[in-house]
């Protein structure tokens, strides 16, 4: 993108030039998002406003969607009362404003002395206008005309869905959907770096998609490293974000195992495969992370120690329920030693990823107050006793660290 700065010294407050780009963007069809930041307003909590065209009973409309740092809150304006909603807000409310249409970018600016800056670009790709049916916008979290997902293969050189990569463009999708609900609901706050470690980043998909979210949808800063073993991986992911410059995005070589701990707002690890889900866990908690999201897969370590009561034996004598009882034992521990460490956690159906027909996660957002762990160990010692398990991976590495007693 090409940018000029509009500094004309006749105009000491760009305001209304805003304004009117806003106005021209919405008449022309053009429009896609708006995002109001660097809140300076009086209500608590509030971190920005993200703003797109809706269509609500035929009626076009303006969806605002109120960030605060534990929730959104969504409200529909008719266009010319949204556009007066926007022009109260600036600057008294936000000192920053980001216009995005079809053809152009548009950044107002004002300094702690209230001088203003309009900073109009080109950009230099094509872009398309998001559906303006009512909750529509709820279905897409990233544009296809992001440079990564052609870069990584996702998209053609036109912006184009390649046919053969739309399960993981749904997949890619539906992460930054449950990243952005955890996110709302976490205690981040997006005014500062938002550190986010990915193990087993393999190609990149993901580890791309969150930086980007972060970066240009939220308008915050992210700091992303990617984990993996395989060395030619970690290569090309760090070629791809120096040659799509991705400040603050970066790809290691190592493991969950022995990855040295060091503080991280968000903890990603997905197909971890059997105690690896536990190391990657521990290795969130440890780090102080507010969200943890894990996919785990295979279940070896308490299938094997499983003994089953008798009356069960007729029901699980057929392999794929033993299987079955071995993933819903082991996830609900799982879940339940991070509800004892201070947790929010769920575990729900997540669209499987490729190469695998595990499609379940496991989401943990940091509580706000701490909680008393009692009640939460004697219901895991019952079911350890029920199930007749001796150890689970995850217990014996908190334990250890003594972040459970």
């Amino acid at each position: 993108m090409s940018v000029t700065a509009i500094t004309a010294p006749s105009v000491p407050d760009h305001r209304a030039q805003f304004l009117s780009l806003l106005e021209t963007g919405l008449a022309q069809s053009s429009f896609i998002k708006l995002v109001l930041a660097k809140y300076v307003g009086a209500e608590a909590e509030l971190q920005r406003v993200i703003i797109k065209q809706v269509t609500v009973k035929d009626q076009p409309c303006l969806s605002f969607v109120y960030r605060y740092k534990t929730r959104d809150i969504t409200k529909n304006f008719p266009l010319d009362e949204g556009v007066a909603i926007i022009a109260s807000l600036l600057p008294e409310a936000f000192k920053n404003a980001h216009l995005l249409t079809l053809t152009d970018e548009v950044q107002l600016e004002y300094s702690k002395k209230g001088k203003s800056s309009l900073f109009k670009g080109k950009s230099q790709q094509e872009r398309e206008v998001p559906s303006a049916e009512h909750n529509r916008e709820k279905n897409r979290f990233l544009d296809l005309s992001r440079p990564f997902l052609a870069d990584l293969g996702v998209t053609n050189k036109q912006q184009e869905l390649i046919p053969a990569m739309s399960r993981k463009w749904k997949q890619i999708n539906k992460f930054i959907e449950v990243f952005s609900h955890a996110l709302s609901n976490s205690p981040l706050k997006l005014d500062q770096p938002v550190k986010v470690a990915d193990f087993g980043s393999g190609k990149g998909y993901l580890t791309f998609a969150i930086h980007d979210y972060l970066r240009h949808s939220l308008q915050a800063e992210g700091v992303v490293t990617g984990v993996e073993l395989r060395e030619d991986m970690v290569t090309l992911c760090n070629n791809a974000a120096q040659r799509l410059e991705h400040p603050g995005l970066s790809f290691q070589h190592g493991d969950v195992r022995s990855f040295a701990p060091t503080p991280i707002d968000v903890m990603i690890a997905l197909h971890a495969c059997d105690i690896a889900t536990d190391y990657a866990i521990h290795m969130g908690i440890r780090s102080g992370a507010a969200i943890i999201m894990c996919s785990p897969c295979c279940h070896k370590q308490i299938r094997l120690q499983i003994q089953s009561p008798a009356l069960l034996k007729p029901m699980l004598q057929y392999g794929l329920h033993l299987g079955q009882q071995a993933e819903m034992v082991t996830d609900s521990l799982r879940a339940l030693f991070l509800e004892a460490c201070g947790y929010e956690t769920k575990v729900f159906e997540f669209i499987s990823l490729e190469h695998t027909n595990k499609n379940k996660m496991i989401l943990a957002v940091k509580r706000a107050e701490p909680v008393d762990p009692a009640q939460l160990l004697e219901k895991i010692e019952a079911l350890k006793a029920f199930y007749h398990i001796q150890e689970h991976c995850l217990e014996t590495l908190l334990r250890a660290d003594g972040l459970l007693k």
